[in-house]
């Protein structure tokens, strides 16, 4: 009788347990395989990567690891599941980037594409920044040798489990690319998935406007909207530096405001529009992918024109920066997700980072003016200092604290240990690219680069 009633309970126990994870799991599953159709659509039909290295490389932490995505190269698309269940299909757009199929049909979202405009040059002839010419001399001074062992330590050897999980490295001293590596089979061209550093790409364009006098940090952020009640007294300012006071909640492994946006909207901006004021604009910061969104809107409707508005991105920045490998997607709706969806080589991202090293001016041309970089690099008075303008000025996480790091450190971060690190003090431009940073020093990558420099 006694093994009997010990059988029972295990028995409960291992129902009760099943039926926990059912109820914890189930409502999530929409979310790993959107995010996993998603982003195998992108990475291959975009960034021109393998299936399998998507796999076990973008799509490799639980729970996004247990979604199973079969690949049509004939449609450009990619469905997902888990375990035969909650399907998602993801279909890729020329000139848009890839889209999840939700409320739209299929058919209508096909029609929808955009020609990208013609850089005008070709970077294999010309010398870097702009092009991808690169001289024959370092830098006097510069400990070369230790620099590349020391990229070196920053990637898993070849066969064996990942640990480090990088993907590329770039440092751009003094304007000079002075060492690259990348994990093996990728190189320069490579286009890795920038994920929030896609925020400050939108940080750029709005000073764009800015300085084109078509818009201005103080003035409403202008959604129809919003203009009977409480959000009208959100500014452009407060948007840029996520202190709209919205009530948001950002979380990526499970149901939050930002995964309904991603996973589940075909007009991402509708979904904020709707989220109520829960503090008073400028005084609480609350990092958001709901105001960065937000401010790809306000530039679409300050330029009133799609076409226009899907060049601007090309026209204005990343083709006068060199940025030839760098593509952002929109959503279903046609706004640019400046949240998360950029893709981007590790030289173009270091590119963009030397565009803020250099006060604006990129190869002697100004794309945007010093006071909006200026603004950029400005701490957000909610932040407490942790916060700019779509920089981050201190790292969030206590444990990759850049302790042996200059405090003129400015920097974008993307999801799973993407970095673009600005020292203008060491003259310095540091970019990392990854697919996780769990196991990976970040404060050491830099601390270990300034000691390779030229003594001043």
């Amino acid at each position: 009788m006694k093994r009997n009633r010990v059988k029972r309970g295990i028995l409960f126990f291992v129902v009760v347990l099943i039926a926990a994870v059912v109820w914890f799991v189930w409502p999530r599953l929409p979310i790993i395989t959107a995010f996993a159709a998603k982003g195998m659509c992108s990475s291959i039909f975009l960034a021109d990567k393998e299936q399998a290295r998507v796999q076990a490389e973008d799509l490799s932490f639980f729970p996004i690891s247990l979604a199973k995505s079969v690949v049509d190269f004939d449609e450009k698309s990619v469905t997902s599941t888990v375990f035969g269940l909650a399907k998602r299909k993801a279909i890729y757009r020329e000139g848009l980037g890839a889209v999840l199929v939700l409320d739209t049909p299929e058919n209508e979202l096909k029609k929808f594409e955009f020609q990208f405009p013609t850089p005008e040059y070709s970077q294999d002839t010309i010398f870097w920044p702009k092009g991808d010419l690169l001289p024959d001399t370092l830098p006097e001074g510069l400990n070369t040798v230790r620099l590349n062992e020391l990229l070196d330590t920053c990637f898993d050897a070849p066969g064996s489990e990942p640990f480090k999980k990088t993907l590329g490295i770039a440092v751009v001293f003094n304007n000079q690319l002075v060492a690259e590596k990348y994990l093996d089979g990728y190189d320069y061209k490579t286009m890795f998935h920038g994920w929030s550093m896609t925020k400050t790409i939108t940080g750029v364009l709005a000073g764009i406007l800015a300085d084109e006098g078509k818009l201005t940090v103080d003035e409403p952020a202008g959604f129809p909207e919003w203009n009977e009640d409480q959000h009208k007294n959100i500014s452009v300012k407060d948007i840029i530096q996520m202190s709209s006071g919205l009530d948001w909640y950002e979380n990526y492994f499970t149901i939050s405001d930002a995964t309904v946006m991603l996973m589940q909207n075909d007009d991402m901006l509708a979904s904020i529009l709707d989220n109520k004021v829960k503090y008073e604009p400028g005084t609480y910061w609350n990092y958001s992918s709901g105001d960065a969104n937000l401010l790809s809107g306000i530039i679409r409707n300050r330029m009133n024109n799609d076409e226009s508005y899907h060049k601007f991105i090309y026209t204005k920045l990343l083709y006068p920066t060199g940025m030839l490998h760098t593509k952002v997607e929109t959503d279903a709706a046609g706004l640019f997700v400046a949240s998360s969806y950029s893709y981007g080589s590790t030289r173009d991202w270091a590119r963009f980072g030397m565009l803020f090293l250099n006060d604006g001016i990129f190869a002697g041309d100004t794309v945007i003016s010093k006071s909006w970089v200026d603004f950029m690099k400005t701490p957000a008075k909610a932040s407490n200092g942790n916060y700019a303008g779509t920089f981050w000025l201190k790292e969030s996480n206590p444990e990759q604290a850049l302790k042996d790091v200059p405090e003129d450190v400015f920097f974008a971060d993307g999801f799973l240990g993407q970095r673009i690190y600005v020292i203008p003090s060491k003259k310095l431009v540091v970019v990392r690219m990854g697919y996780g940073y769990s196991n990976f020093d970040l404060n050491n990558l830099l601390g270990g680069i300034i000691k390779t420099l030229p003594v001043e």
